[in-house]
């Protein structure tokens, strides 16, 4: 079979190899950095450990795919998956708490009208059914499909679906995100709910295509995961999936130049100026560094281009005194008190003084991550603009004061608690990830006339693909799960391979 040379060890990319592998073919993966993961790292001080990329698992069924199709142990017994319940305690800004039971519609309905009011469960019920709609016609192109034989349509064409009007005998249509929240949820509260999850990754709700329905969908529908000891366990399982399949790692290793011969990617050059061969190059890398390793276009003036708005993270890590109170929510959304100026900074973050953003309060219950039973281990994460100075302390103190603040509605006596705090920003995700500005990518969706699409895998330079989360289907640890899949079948199957089956 052929040699697979893989710029990157990011988990998309580590998905690709290993099936890669299994596939008969010599595969191995160059990674700048001295560990594995992409996104996905661990920091560790004083006993305590943190997950400083993503925290928590939707889709875990791509993951279980890539162990059964990868080698005889299923993924259960390489880690630990543990459903998270309640699936997120909501604080919004009227001071109004809910918890949300894990994949139950009756629960979370229930929940909704107790703490909301009687009515607001059944709205965000009738809109589930309405976003699985969405969901059963975007799920196959948008995460199955590796080719785009007619995107045009897919980006143009709306699949949330038409509701009646409440006062008029016709059905209307949501074009955004926004116009779903105001003329169906008809709650700030509920309108909070469903906005928060695009926020979370980026996704201006004015903007973003109704499509966007599909995100709290997943997470309903597939419920809400954690990986005991944290998700760096699953960059670990995967990585040594890789290298029983025998693939191999270089780490340390710059790539500086994609080879070409006979009009073809035929392997990589290094920082040392050495050169390794291969019949194929798999990039799970940044659309702007993957462009500097190639004079050559690799996309033509109708193709999907990368998108050059992405966000990135902010996040804050906590070591407190004390023990985890008992019910305490794994995860706890505090939202913006002003929900308006949020994606106006995300969008313009040219401003004095930043808003207040929606954060994300981590807390889980894991032994592994705190020194005893008498401390606590918290992340707290906001997504914000990459293009708002971060270079400047003044930035970063401010920011970090907002989300200790939000936080304070999150975890009971916060200040007396706190031992220390640990500052990441979006420079952190730049160095362990080599993206421009630290960006992290968002999912795929359908429709907004193809600017919310990731390329294609393949390019216009025969034998390059692409992987991972700035490639289709985009951004999320499941999606660059799909992503190597559908990489690995296009080299193994040919172009007319048609999806993970």
């Amino acid at each position: 079979m052929g040699r697979i040379a893989v710029i990157g060890a990011g988990m998309g990319a580590m998905a690709a190899a290993a099936r890669l592998a299994v596939a008969g073919h010599r595969v191995t993966v160059y990674e700048r950095t001295e560990t594995y993961g992409g996104a996905v790292r661990r920091f560790e001080r004083d006993g305590f450990g943190f997950d400083t990329g993503p925290g928590l698992l939707t889709l875990p069924a791509v993951w279980r795919d890539l162990f059964v199709k990868t080698g005889k142990e299923p993924l259960e017994d390489c880690v630990e998956l543990v459903q998270v319940d309640p699936s997120a305690r909501h604080v919004f800004a009227d001071g109004t708490e809910v918890s949300l039971p894990n994949a139950s519609r009756a629960g979370v309905v229930a929940a909704l009208d107790e703490a909301l009011g009687a009515g607001a469960g059944e709205r965000w019920g009738d809109f589930l059914v309405r976003a699985r709609e969405a969901w059963d016609r975007t799920r196959r192109p948008l995460l199955e499909e590796p080719l785009w034989p007619n995107w045009p349509v897919l980006a143009e064409r709306e699949p949330y679906p038409s509701v009646p009007h409440r006062r008029l005998l016709r059905t209307r249509r949501a074009t955004t995100l926004a116009e779903v929240a105001a003329w169906e949820l008809r709650d700030k509260r509920l309108a909070a709910l469903l906005e928060s999850h695009a926020l979370a990754y980026g996704l201006d709700p004015r903007t973003a295509p109704a499509s966007a329905a599909v995100l709290p969908y997943m997470e309903h529908a597939f419920g809400t995961w954690y990986v005991r000891g944290g998700m760096r366990e699953l960059a670990r399982a995967v990585y040594e999936r890789c290298v029983r399949r025998r693939v191999e790692f270089v780490f340390g290793a710059e790539v500086t130049r994609i080879v070409e011969k006979d009009g073809r990617a035929a392997g990589i050059e290094l920082g040392d100026g050495s050169v390794a061969e291969a019949d194929h190059v798999v990039a799970d890398v940044d659309p702007a560094r993957l462009r500097a390793l190639t004079d050559r276009p690799l996309d033509a003036a109708g193709d999907v281009q990368p998108r050059q708005d992405a966000p990135t993270r902010f996040t804050v890590l906590l070591a407190l005194r004390g023990a985890r109170e008992a019910g305490a929510a794994h995860r706890t959304v505090v939202h913006a008190p002003a929900p308006g100026s949020e994606p106006a900074f995300l969008v313009s973050p040219g401003v004095d003084e930043p808003p207040r953003p929606t954060v994300t309060v981590l807390r889980p219950d894991d032994p592994a991550l705190r020194p005893d039973g008498e401390h606590e281990s918290v992340v707290l994460s906001a997504v914000v603009s990459a293009e708002a100075g971060w270079e400047s302390e003044g930035t970063v103190r401010r920011c970090t004061e907002l989300l200790l603040e939000a936080a304070g509605s999150a975890i009971p006596g916060l200040s007396e608690r706190l031992l220390w705090h640990e500052v990441r920003t979006p420079e952190h995700i730049a160095d362990e990830t080599g993206a421009r500005f630290g960006a992290v990518p968002a999912p795929a969706l359908a429709a907004g006339k193809g600017r919310f699409l990731h390329p294609a895998n393949t390019t216009r330079l025969p034998g390059l693909y692409r992987a991972g989360g700035w490639s289709h289907p985009g951004g999320g640890l499941p999606h660059a799960g799909m992503s190597g899949a559908l990489v690995a079948g296009l080299i193994v199957e040919g172009p007319e391979f048609k999806g993970s089956q």
